[in-house]
């Protein structure tokens, strides 16, 4: 009987405090894998977004070592989607799972992940879903809610709520998702688009386990990720939205020209200046919030259309075959 291959797949960018423990509590995990005889091997591919400190080297030195580490460096910073679905295309394994590298998302719950696998082989996907979000402030965890609560309406499959890059997807899922040719992915989203039968395992998220975060939910980055790539990658819905705004306007201009007509037949002298101005002030606001909601559209055709690899790789390290072309 041949026992499946696990592969963890990390995205990251300026974590060499971190990748020592997280490498400890991953290959503690996996060597208790392999003892139970539910795995025959591992690996770890480790997406580096063109990092500044020593990450890239230690990482090196694991791979000499002990030789389960496998990097890849980018020619210069991607994001961490890109990344992860680079490492995605690298990994080797069976089961691939894709995290954080911030520990905050605990490794040991991937036995967890691969038991839902083992028990119905049907699943193709296994989410985990945050129940609780320690070392997280109010505003944040209120900022991120209001942004989950805005993609489960607009996007016409049920995006799932709390669930965020830690996920566990089977060879099948793997080869799907390898097939969206997206510019700016949303790895989320592209993993339900998938579809097949997908699971979810719940957890308590844990406080970063060292250094700062690199994710200001008020950063300019995070704001134009969330626009361009989630939600205009999603769904057509806002274009939806703006054109009835644009015929509720429309209608609501009609009645007002009826008024204004049945009231001048009628003789009455109307103050002009306030209407005027409301009915200029809400239209404009209306063609404003269109004309910018259709150049993101347009801005996103614009990326894609010109055909340009989702990411260079600088080089690899660890990998037994040739470097994969570029994609």
């Amino acid at each position: 009987m041949s026992f499946p291959k696990l592969s963890v797949v990390f995205s990251f960018r300026n974590e060499e405090q971190v990748i020592p423990e997280l490498l400890r509590r991953c290959r503690l995990v996996c060597a208790n894998l392999k003892t139970e005889k539910r795995i025959a091997s591992h690996e770890f591919v480790f997406v580096d977004d063109d990092s500044t400190d020593k990450s890239y080297p230690m990482l090196k030195k694991e791979a000499d070592e002990i030789g389960d580490v496998k990097v890849i460096r980018m020619s210069r910073r991607f994001g961490v989607s890109v990344c992860v679905l680079a490492g995605i295309r690298y990994a080797s394994g069976d089961w691939v799972v894709y995290m954080d590298t911030d520990l905050q998302d605990p490794p040991e719950l991937i036995p967890a992940m691969i038991q839902v696998v083992e028990k119905d082989p049907e699943v193709a996907v296994v989410h985990t879903r945050r129940l609780r979000r320690d070392g997280e402030g109010a505003f944040k965890l209120f900022v991120t809610r209001i942004g989950y609560i805005i993609l489960h309406l607009l996007t016409r499959s049920q995006l799932p709520i709390e669930c965020g890059d830690f996920k566990l997807l089977t060879r099948r899922a793997v080869e799907e998702v390898l097939k969206f040719q997206e510019t700016k992915p949303f790895m989320r989203w592209l993993v339900c688009l998938v579809g097949f039968k997908q699971a979810f395992v719940p957890y308590r998220r844990e406080a970063r386990g060292a250094g700062d975060t690199h994710f200001n939910v008020l950063s300019w980055r995070v704001i134009s990720n969330f626009m361009e790539s989630a939600l205009v990658s999603t769904s057509v819905f806002p274009l939806h939205i703006i054109s009835a705004f644009g015929i509720f306007s429309s209608s609501i201009c009609g009645f007002t020209l009826v008024y204004i007509l049945f009231e001048k037949l009628l003789g009455y002298n109307l103050p002009g200046w306030t209407a005027i101005m409301a009915a200029i002030l809400f239209v404009g606001s209306i063609q404003i919030l269109s004309i910018g909601l259709l150049g993101l559209y347009i801005g996103s055709i614009f990326e894609q259309v010109k055909g340009r690899p989702n990411y260079i790789v600088s080089e690899t390290y660890g990998f037994p075959d040739a470097t994969k072309a570029d994609v």
